[in-house]
Formats: C-alpha cells, structure tokens, sequence
C-alpha cells in the first residue's frame, strides 16, 4: 500500500503549478475548476510526483467564510520546519545526486546530502507555500536494532527548523570540508 495522494492548500495555484512541474518534475494529471454555490471559486490540481502517488493543492478564491491564513503549515503552528514536511523518494543515490544538481542548477536552495545511517536525504523548500521538502534515499535495510527506541546522536537544535541560513550554513560547511581534504 502506499499513499492515494496528500492534499495541500495554496494561494497561488499557477505558482504552486509551475514550481512542482518545472523544478521538482512533476506531471499534472488533473486541473480543476469549480464554482461554489454560496460564492467564489475553488481551483484543484492532481500532480504525479511518481509511481502513480500524487500531490494534490487546492486553491479558494473569495469563498465565504474561508479567511486569510499562512499556507507554510510549520510557519502557521509556531513549530520548527521539520516537523511537517513531505519527503519524496529518489530510487538510488545517483538519482539522489541528480535530483540535488537540478535543483541547485534551478536556483533552489538546497541542503547537501545528510547521512542518516539508514537513508540519505536532501532538504529546500517550495517557494511559493513556504512547504519543507525532502528527497530521500534508503542507504540500507531497516533491522532490528532500528526498531529499538534506544538514543542515537545529539544534534544542534536548528536542525529543527531547517530554514535556508541552515541550509545554506550546511552547505557552505560541506564546501569547506570538501576543500580541507584537497
């Protein structure tokens, strides 16, 4: 089983459109437009973000009763960016690598590759909700040791919020870590 689709709200579904179809390189599979019958429209888009699993936005235009709000969900509940965030699957670390270089080519700020022990990861964000994204990878099979709570590392707390200084800070720190060994 996996996921059907994620539904997510926007206020700017041609934005939201051209951010996941032209950097992340997904496909629309589904735009809709409705009318609603107390007032205003709702517009609705199906992404295929692969293997059939889709991300989907809604946008409300002067609905009654629908009032202003933040779409960046962490933003909106007072949490730190990694709290709420979707993760998509890149199948191997090459494609991982490649998924990172397009996304930098793109202009998108963009963590280097976080070594989690059992997968790899890339963190950015969509730019027009304010959303924490991810791509990952799993480095290896899960175990029974992974399925023991037991503690693991200590970390700096802005990991949590995972913001672009971090992501930047990150790769800046990556560069020069790279350069150390040259």
């Amino acid at each position: 089983m996996a996921f059907h689709h994620v539904g997510l709200a926007t206020k700017d579904l041609e934005g939201t459109k051209a951010f996941y179809e032209d950097v992340m390189g997904f496909t629309t599979v589904r735009y809709d437009d409705f009318g609603i019958n107390e007032g205003g429209m709702l517009r609705h888009i199906f992404l295929d973000t692969g293997r059939g699993e889709l991300i989907t936005f809604v946008e409300p235009r002067e609905i009654p009763g629908i009032s202003d709000w933040d779409t960046s969900i962490n933003k909106q509940l007072g949490v730190p960016n990694s709290f709420y965030h979707l993760a998509f699957d890149a199948e191997t670390l090459d494609d991982l690598d490649k998924i990172r270089e397009n996304l930098v080519a793109k202009k998108v700020k963009v963590s280097p590759v976080i070594d989690h022990d059992w997968c790899k990861s890339i963190y950015f964000f969509d730019p027009i909700n304010g959303l924490a994204l991810e791509y990952s990878v799993f480095a290896r099979a899960f175990n029974e040791d992974d399925r023991t709570l037991q503690y693991r590392a200590t970390m700096p707390v802005a990991v949590l919020y995972m913001d672009e200084d971090a992501i930047a800070k990150l790769e800046t720190d990556r560069l020069a870590t790279i350069a150390a060994k040259a």
